[in-house]
């Protein structure tokens, strides 16, 4: 086991510096000045720019500017942000947020997505089947802003069951709403990955022998039919815990949330491309270790498979 997880902890490194060099590969070659952007409409004073163009690199070619990049990683100095404040502080602040925020809707989609889907499957072809298929269909084809808008106006506004707004503190009951809205898409998904898989497994010779055995009902679910459709439910949800930290631009933006979007997006139109490619690395180093955590699942979910070697 230890050598299986230190080969894949190898294998993610290229992966990071292929993200992180194409993100700042990206960064560098937006157009205009992030200097010039700063001053905003006062005019741009020539000696305060060329300091500041040299405080933060800009003076340096693409390849160096990588280079100095990674060297504050590994050194953990990610430097400051166009304000002056650090940006490892500005990161303390706002993943936080986010982190709770994901954390949340995964849980919303993980749980309900499941338990529906499994309900879906062992009722293949009545009422709850299809009234469950059409509804997810209909979840996935709506744009996640619109569900924003339009759950933010129903609960929040008219009904007021919860915030339309997120304070400054983003508590957990700030954030319910959100979360929702959040891992609506995802949930779809896992329901009619979870229904898709169950029916495939209700139909496994390990499944009818089970049954010829004399076990009970219960028990044939949930040791042999959930505990095996999991594993490619296991893997979107590990793949997608990443996406919805990278998603949640469009859910904070609509609840002005104060998370990873919100400071992502301020700072793509400023232009600060060491703090853009912060929090992106982060993002990339999450999803990296949510994927190695989903292989380490499979040999929970699945005693066949073993890390041995």
């Amino acid at each position: 086991m230890a050598t299986y997880i230190l080969k894949r902890f190898l294998q993610l490194i290229p992966v990071f510096l292929g993200a992180t060099l194409l993100v700042y590969f990206l960064v560098f070659s937006l157009p205009g000045d992030p200097i010039v952007a700063l001053f905003g409409d006062k005019p741009v004073n020539e000696a305060v720019a060329a300091k500041l163009r040299v405080q933060y690199h800009l003076d340096q070619p693409f390849w160096m500017q990588y280079l100095l990049y990674l060297k504050s990683i590994f050194t953990f100095d990610l430097g400051q942000d166009f304000s002056g404040r650090p940006i490892a502080a500005v990161l303390g602040e706002v993943f936080p947020v986010t982190a709770r925020l994901a954390v949340m809707a995964l849980v919303f989609e993980a749980v309900f997505g499941i338990i529906f889907g499994l309900i879906a499957g062992l009722r293949k072809g009545k009422f709850f089947d299809a009234t469950v298929l059409v509804a997810s269909l209909i979840v996935i084809g709506i744009p996640i802003f619109v569900l924003g808008f339009l759950l933010q106006f129903t609960i929040g506004v008219q009904l007021g069951w919860a915030k339309p707004t997120v304070s400054s503190a983003a508590t957990v009951q700030d954030l319910i709403l959100p979360a929702i809205v959040l891992g609506l898409g995802s949930f779809a998904y896992v329901l009619r990955l979870t229904r898709t898989s169950v029916i495939e497994n209700m139909s496994a010779d390990y499944v009818r022998t089970a049954t010829a055995k004399g076990l009970s009902r219960f028990r044939v679910v949930r040791v042999h039919i959930l505990r095996n459709s999991l594993i490619p439910v296991i893997t979107f949800l590990g793949a997608d815990l990443g996406a919805l930290m990278g998603g949640a631009i469009v859910t904070e933006g609509i609840f002005n949330v104060p998370g990873v979007g919100n400071r992502l997006y301020r700072a793509v139109l400023s232009g600060e491309g060491p703090t853009v490619v912060s929090i992106v690395t982060v993002l990339v180093l999450i999803y990296c270790l949510s994927n190695l955590l989903v292989d380490l699942l499979y040999a929970w979910l699945d005693p066949r498979i073993r890390y041995d070697s």
